[in-house]
């Protein structure tokens, strides 16, 4: 068992004996589709993989809060959030736009990059070295912003 699941797992206990219904139905989903996709793959997931998992989860989350606040269903985007919250305990921190722009003049200046024809190949070996923690059309916004 990997240790992202069995911090899920502790946590999901602790949830249980304090009470908090909310945090234990969160974390309950969370470990569902972990092991829906553990099913599929016919293996145990690597804490990479498990984290793959938890941010297609709050990826689901982000557009459904934005779909709520469209439809003014405000309750329902405050519950999103609270469930954002609790998955993004278990996610890597992200990185700052600093800390993103930083890593991009790197590989900008690693593969020799001058112009948006480059784009891909910039954009493939930043999303390597910032694997979970940017978001990629952040991470595009800036390469972008650098290339032209």
């Amino acid at each position: 068992m990997t240790q992202l699941l069995k911090k899920l797992q502790d946590e999901m206990k602790a949830a249980m004996k304090s009470g908090d219904k909310d945090r234990l139905s969160v974390i309950r989903m969370l470990i569902s589709e972990i092991k829906k996709v553990q099913i599929d793959k016919k293996r145990e997931l690597t804490d990479e993989e498990i984290i793959q998992v938890l941010q297609r989860y709050a990826k689901q989350r982000k557009e459904s809060i934005k779909q709520y606040r469209e439809a003014g269903r405000e309750d329902l985007a405050q519950k999103e959030e609270k469930e954002l919250q609790i998955v993004q305990e278990f996610l890597p921190q992200p990185l700052s736009e600093e800390e993103i722009e930083k890593i991009v003049e790197e590989v900008i200046q690693e593969t020799g990059a001058s112009s948006m024809k480059d784009m891909g190949k910039v954009m493939k070996a930043v999303m390597e070295k910032v694997k979970g923690r940017a978001d990629g059309s952040t991470v595009s916004s800036i390469v972008k912003k650098k290339l032209s």
